[in-house]
């Protein structure tokens, strides 16, 4: 996971990982980090960081909050998804994540997106093969099940606290049965079908 990393601080280089959490789901923000790690950092992540149990992304969580120069966050909510489409929001995450940095970096390493205002590496399963890239990963979904979790509070009859927002069989079935809620990206296609539905019946 340091190939990448390891040729550009050998050249005394400072890199920035960079990636999302939330592409995917009906309801929620998208949610984007941005770690700089120390040069020469040892891995201690392994294979796809978003499929880690949660206990174990949570201690990785804590340990890169521990280790990290610097740690930079965005979100984009479900509003500005709509407007800008997912791919426009995320990069808008992201350009904010790395901004929310505060500090001077020489190269982006991000999850495959490519940033056009910065010195960019795109790389396909960014966060499989650069720590930097895995560990902005990690603390981009910790923080967005967190989120998640919060909104379960507000619309408990989604089951937020589980599929945060993914549509799974239990969230489908809630959006037919119940109204959707303000965080709900209404310019996905599941939504757009139901008002389609909703409104071929009432026509």
């Amino acid at each position: 996971m340091l190939d990448f990393e390891r040729s550009l601080w050998e050249k005394g280089l400072v890199v920035a990982g960079v990636d999302e959490a939330g592409r995917g789901p009906l309801a929620g923000p998208v949610v984007a980090c941005a770690v700089i790690l120390p040069p020469f950092t040892e891995p201690f992540l392994k294979g796809d960081s978003k499929k880690l149990p949660q206990k174990e992304r949570e201690e990785a969580y804590e340990h890169i909050k521990k280790i990290a120069i610097a740690i930079g966050t965005a979100v984009v909510d479900s509003t500005v998804i709509d407007r800008l489409n997912i791919l426009n929001a995320t990069k808008l995450a992201m350009e904010r994540a790395l901004e929310d940095l505060k500090t001077k970096f020489d190269v982006v390493i991000s999850d495959y997106v490519k940033l056009e205002k910065f010195n960019c590496i795109p790389l396909v399963k960014g966060d499989e093969r650069s720590l930097s890239c895995a560990c902005a990963s990690v603390v981009a979904k910790v923080l967005r099940d967190r989120i998640m979790e919060h909104y379960h509070t507000r619309f408990p009859g989604f089951n937020f606290h589980k599929n945060k927002g993914y549509p799974t069989p239990d969230h489908l079935r809630a959006l037919r049965e119940l109204k959707p809620t303000p965080i709900h990206r209404k310019s996905f296609l599941p939504l757009r079908q139901l008002e389609l539905y909703a409104y071929s019946r009432s026509a």
